[in-house]
């Protein structure tokens, strides 16, 4: 039975490669054929045909012959030389996958032998800081080959602090010995060593000694206790005569509206107009400190501005951004911290997480994960590794638009109020203004009765509303929720501060909204945005919205 079985199986799988056999055998031959019929046979039968009816041909026939035959060959010539040209084009690419193939495991090689380089400077610079060799670590350790200013100084993001004025402004206990010891030294022209107190967070550890008797409160007497046109006037004439920098009351109720509507504040314009002074005179003018932190083209991510933890020295690096913002939970003031040329690289990389967690909307989730555990050792402020962002806290960006910059996302300018300053000041004569002792409650209380005395007007929702179904149904462009509560968060402050709240509609409307045209394919949108400036002008008035049609109107031109 299992013969009888293997010898019909046999029988049936020569069959098979017969069959297959012969079938491969009739595909060639039928492709020779087709070939023959179509290069040989068909050119031969053609001449032939031509010969049967040339002797008919007179002068008209022998015309159209050689005008519709030469017609017919060009385009069977030009459909030959598409084909090469698309096979050509087809290895060219190919050709460039392969390289990108090789350059991308080139890449990955680098990648990896720099990651080795950074644990091996890791693991020396723990030893130098420990002072101290035994064992194996001694033998690898050679003095001779290491610069000792290299090893004490890791490379990390730096920043500037200025300090404001303290008089009249509360209490705040003073940096301990230790502190101040190392500051003089820095100070003295030396260099500042590396602080080892035998915790992972040395900064943060400092900022818990110097406030070990008690948060920074801001005691406000009643010349102190003013309004929002008051702060803006007072804040115009400080910058101008302490400082020699010259804002218009419009900049700044923008400015201070802008702080009631969003945590992330972007000053955008040329060189020269005042956007990295605003930040740092206004914390004068509160105060207070500015943290100025310099933006370098080669971040990438959240480790460039928060630090990481050494995983070698069980140490966390830390930066003078999170130092800032760590002090800012131990005060009760405004605090302002600067990204200046924020967008030197990519913000929605380096700046991601805080993106996304100002979102949430109950403000106790605001936390960003430090280290993975908590120690015993760990600063005060930090609760299971986290810290919580602190909410009298603003970050301030200052951004250039040019080549050597990226371009901001939607994504961040959805986020933020975006302020252009693109105009250098006037000079103009102000008296000599004081700074105030301000709190962030009292800001705060101002901002509230501002939204609940000068709400947003019904008209100016229906007005919202029609402008939005316009660009929807026109530009197929959707502003949201966010940009929407944003208006409502704006433009009751901005009135507060002595203006119209058409004038901030104007403002926000093509700040957060038109912002976005830039993106489309504007030639083929001339009808449409020539009708959305008719409708502005027939909801609002003719002459109202002048940064809106100002903007609309070099919108037209770039299209032209």
């Amino acid at each position: 039975m299992i013969l009888e079985g293997f010898r019909e199986f046999t029988e049936y799988f020569m069959a098979f490669v017969e069959n297959l056999w012969k079938q491969f055998k009739s595909f060639w031959v039928d492709l020779f054929e087709l070939n023959k019929a179509l290069f040989v046979t068909n050119t031969i039968d053609n001449f032939k045909l031509i010969g049967d009816h040339a002797n008919k041909f007179n002068a008209i026939s022998w015309i159209l012959f050689v005008l519709i035959d030469g017609l017919v060959l060009l385009f069977f010539a030009l459909l030959i030389i598409k084909i090469i040209q698309i096979l050509a084009r087809w290895l060219k690419f190919r050709k460039k996958e392969v390289n990108k193939e090789d350059l991308l495991f080139e890449i990955a090689k680098l990648k990896k032998e720099i990651i080795k380089v950074t644990r091996e400077k890791d693991r020396i610079l723990s030893l130098q800081v420990g002072g101290s060799f035994t064992g194996e670590d001694q033998l690898d350790y050679t003095p001779s080959l290491v610069n000792e200013n290299d090893l004490l100084n890791r490379e990390e993001p730096k920043a500037q602090l200025f300090y404001g004025d303290r008089e009249g402004g509360g209490q705040v206990s003073q940096p301990s010995a230790s502190y101040a010891g190392a500051s003089e030294g820095a100070a003295a022209g030396g260099q500042e060593k590396p602080i080892d107190t035998g915790k992972r967070f040395a900064k943060l550890e400092l900022v818990d000694e110097m406030y070990k008797d008690g948060n920074y409160v801001v005691t406000m007497n009643t010349q102190d206790m003013i309004g929002l046109p008051e702060i803006v006037n007072r804040f115009v004439n400080f910058a101008a005569s302490q400082h020699r920098l010259y804002y218009s009351k419009k900049v700044i109720s923008k400015f201070i509206a802008g702080l009631a509507t969003s945590k992330i504040i972007i000053l955008e314009g040329i060189s020269g107009t005042g956007k990295t002074s605003l930040p740092y005179c206004f914390s004068r003018f509160v105060r207070n400190q500015a943290t100025i932190v310099s933006v370098q083209p080669s971040w990438r991510d959240r480790t460039e501005i928060l630090g990481y933890l050494n995983e070698f020295t069980k140490k966390f690096n830390e930066t003078d951004f999170l130092k800032a913002l760590y002090e800012v939970s131990y005060r009760e003031d405004v605090n302002l911290i600067v990204l200046d040329e924020l967008n030197l690289a990519r913000i929605e990389y380096y700046f991601a997480e805080f993106l996304s967690v100002m979102e949430m909307p109950d403000k106790s989730e605001w936390k960003i994960d430090l280290v993975p555990t908590q120690l015993p050792s760990d600063p005060k402020h930090l609760a299971g590794g986290k810290l919580l962002i602190p909410q009298n806290c603003w970050y301030i960006g200052t951004a250039n638009r040019d080549d050597s910059t990226f371009t901001i996302t939607d994504k961040v300018y959805d986020r933020a109020v975006t302020l252009y300053l693109n105009e250098r000041a006037q000079f103009f004569d102000a008296p000599f203004t004081d700074s105030i002792n301000i709190s962030f409650n009292y800001l705060e209380n101002l901002f509230a009765e501002a939204a609940e005395k000068y709400p947003i007007s019904l008209k100016s929702l229906k007005n919202i509303d029609q402008i939005d179904i316009f660009i929807q149904d026109n530009f197929k462009v959707a502003f949201g929720n966010r940009i929407l509560k944003q208006i409502k968060l704006f433009v009751p402050v901005y009135v507060a501060c002595g203006n119209s709240e058409t004038d901030a509609l104007d403002f926000m409307i093509s700040s957060k909204i038109f912002k976005k045209f830039e993106a489309l394919n504007l030639p083929f949108l001339r009808k449409e945005l020539e009708g959305l400036i008719d409708l502005i002008q027939k909801l609002f008035g003719k002459d109202a919205f002048p940064e809106s049609i100002a903007y609309l109107k070099d919108l037209l031109k770039m299209s032209s």
